[in-house]
C-alpha cells in the first residue's frame, strides 16, 4: 500500500442571515433587476507580492456579470463598509469547534483572501479564524483539527458567455464554517471516517442542509509529489475511489519523471479529478482594514457552552433506546423535526405516539386531503396544542387524527376540538346494522366503515369495544 499524507477542508453554510450584513440568506429563482460588470485586476497583498493564482487568472481577460435583487444591498456590491460580524453566527461555529475540541482564540482578526475567480464583487473573501489545536479520534488512530474559520461564502456560477461569467449574488456573504484538518490522515478509510464525524457535528447544529450548502476539499500526496487539492466533493461515497485515483495518478507522474507542481484539481462523479488552476500561496491573506479586532470573551464562550446541541448520533442511540423503529429514526433525523420531537416528548413521554403525530398523521392527512404545504398547515405551534389537550384530557389519542384533518381543512383549532360526542348506545345500534348488511367481512374491514361513518364521534377503542361485543354474539 501506497503511503499518503493527507487532509480535509470542509465549508458547511450556516442557517442564518448573512456574516456581514442584515440580508437573508436565500437563494432566489426569480428574474434578477440589479445587474454590475467587474473584471479582474491582480494586485499586491499586505506583503508586497502578487498571489501566483490571481496573476494566471489576470491574464484570462474574464468579464465577470453579477445578478441581484432588492434583498441585495449595497455592502453585497462592494459600495460600502461591511457590518460588525453577524454574532448568531459565530455562536454556531463555536459550537462545532467546542465538539471538535478545540481551542477557541480569545481575540483573533478578520481577514482579507484574494478570490481569483470573480465569484465576490471585493475580489476578496472575509475569513476570520475562531479556533484551533483541535481533535477527532478515529479507529486508525487521532486526527488533528487545525483551525475553524468562518467566513463569506461565495456568489454561485449560474452561467458563462464567451469570456464573460454570470454570477448571481443571493449566496454571497452566507455565513460558512471552514474546518481544516491537519495532514494526519493516513487512509482513504480514514478520510471518509473523518468526513462522516465532521457530518454529524455539523448536522447537528443550526446548518443549512440539502445540495449545495455544504463543499468537501481534500489534499493529498504521496512521498517524492507536492500537495493536490481535490476541489468539490458532495458526496463523502467519492472519498475512497477519488483518493485512490489520485494515488495512482501521483504515482504515474513520478514514473514519468515529468515536472511535478502544486495544483488545484476538480472532483469528477466517476472519481477521477481534473485540472483547475496553480495552488494558490500566501501572498492572498491579509488584515482587513475595514473591522476592529473580533474578541471572543470568556461570556461568550460560556453562553455557547450552555447552548451546545446534543449530537445527531448520540440522539438517534437514545431514539432507539426508547423503542422507536429505524425508520422513525430516519424521519426524525433527515426531517430535522428532534428538537420538536424533544419539545413534544415533554408534554407527553410517549415516543410513538408523538413520532406518529409529528410524521404519519400529518403524511396521511396530506395524501388524502391533496394538501402540499401540510407542514406549514400543521405547523409545530398547531402540533404542541393538539398534543396539549390530548395531555388535559380535552380529547383522546384516537381524536387527534379527526381533529388534525379539520384543521387541515381549514377550521380553526378552537373549533376543531369541539368534538361532538354521539350516544354509544345508538351508535352500537348502527353498527349492528353495518354488521348485518355486511356479513363475513374482516374487523379492519368493519372499523375502516364504522370509523368513516362516525368520524369524530367515537374512538377507535370505543368502535372496536362496541364491534367485538356484537361479533361474540
Amino acid at each position: 500500500m501506497v503511503e499518503i499524507k493527507s487532509g480535509i477542508e470542509i465549508h458547511q453554510q450556516l442557517n442564518t442571515h448573512k456574516l456581514f450584513c442584515n440580508c437573508p440568506s436565500i437563494l432566489r429563482n426569480d428574474e434578477p433587476n440589479v445587474i454590475i460588470k467587474r473584471k479582474l485586476h491582480a494586485v499586491a497583498g499586505e506583503s508586497g507580492e502578487i498571489d501566483a493564482a490571481a496573476i494566471h487568472e489576470a491574464t484570462l481577460d474574464k468579464e465577470f456579470i453579477y445578478q441581484g435583487y432588492d434583498t441585495t444591498c449595497l455592502f453585497e456590491l462592494d459600495e460600502c463598509p461591511p457590518h460588525l460580524i453577524n454574532p448568531e453566527a459565530l455562536k454556531i461555529a463555536l459550537h462545532i469547534a467546542l465538539f471538535l475540541n478545540c481551542e477557541i482564540l480569545p481575540i483573533t482578526q478578520i481577514m482579507r483572501k484574494t478570490v481569483v475567480n470573480g465569484s465576490n464583487t471585493s475580489g476578496f473573501q472575509r475569513t476570520v479564524l475562531i479556533a484551533r489545536n483541535g481533535y477527532v479520534e478515529t479507529v486508525h488512530g487521532r486526527v488533528g483539527i487545525e483551525t475553524v474559520f468562518l467566513e463569506e461564502d461565495a456568489a454561485r456560477e449560474i452561467g458563462k458567455e464567451g469570456n464573460k461569467i454570470i454570477f448571481r449574488l443571493d449566496r454571497l456573504g452566507i455565513p460558512l464554517v471552514e474546518i481544516a484538518t491537519a495532514p494526519d490522515i493516513k487512509s482513504a478509510e480514514q478520510a471518509k471516517e473523518v468526513a462522516l464525524f465532521i457530518g454529524d457535528v455539523l448536522r447537528s447544529c443550526k446548518v443549512k442542509r440539502g445540495i449545495g450548502t455544504i463543499r468537501q476539499d481534500i489534499n493529498i500526496s504521496i512521498p517524492g509529489h507536492p500537495r493536490v487539492e481535490i476541489k468539490g466533493f458532495q458526496d463523502v461515497k467519492m472519498f475512497i475511489p477519488t483518493i485512490e485515483n489520485e494515488v495512482l495518478r501521483q504515482n504515474e507522474n513520478l514514473k514519468s519523471g515529468k515536472e511535478l507542481k502544486s495544483e488545484v484539481r476538480n472532483s469528477n462523479v466517476d472519481g477521477t479529478t481534473a485540472y483547475l488552476r496553480p495552488m494558490p500561496g500566501s501572498a492572498r491573506m491579509y488584515p482587513e482594514t475595514d473591522l476592529p479586532l473580533l474578541h471572543i470573551s470568556r461570556e461568550i464562550i460560556n453562553k455557547a457552552k450552555a447552548s451546545v446541541p446534543k449530537l445527531r448520533s448520540d440522539i438517534r442511540g437514545n431514539l432507539r433506546n426508547k423503542g422507536l423503529s429505524e425508520e422513525m429514526i430516519k424521519l426524525l433525523s433527515h426531517g430535522d423535526k428532534i428538537e420538536e420531537f424533544e419539545s413534544l416528548l415533554k408534554i407527553i413521554n410517549d415516543p410513538n405516539f408523538i413520532a406518529k403525530v409529528l410524521f404519519l398523521i400529518p403524511a396521511d392527512i396530506s395524501s388524502h386531503e391533496k394538501i402540499e404545504n401540510i407542514n406549514d398547515v400543521l405547523n409545530l405551534d398547531i402540533i404542541e396544542s393538539v398534543v396539549n389537550s390530548v395531555a388535559s384530557g380535552k380529547i383522546s389519542r384516537d381524536d387527534v387524527k379527526h381533529v388534525m384533518e379539520r384543521i387541515a381543512k381549514g377550521e380553526k383549532f378552537e373549533n376543531a376540538i369541539k368534538l361532538e360526542k354521539a350516544d354509544l348506545s345508538e351508535i352500537e345500534g348502527e353498527i349492528a346494522k353495518i354488521v348485518k348488511e355486511k356479513p363475513g367481512l374482516s374487523i379492519g374491514g368493519y372499523m375502516g366503515l364504522i370509523m368513516q361513518k362516525f368520524k369524530g364521534k367515537i374512538s377507535g377503542k370505543e368502535a372496536s369495544d362496541i364491534l367485538q361485543k356484537l361479533l361474540k354474539t
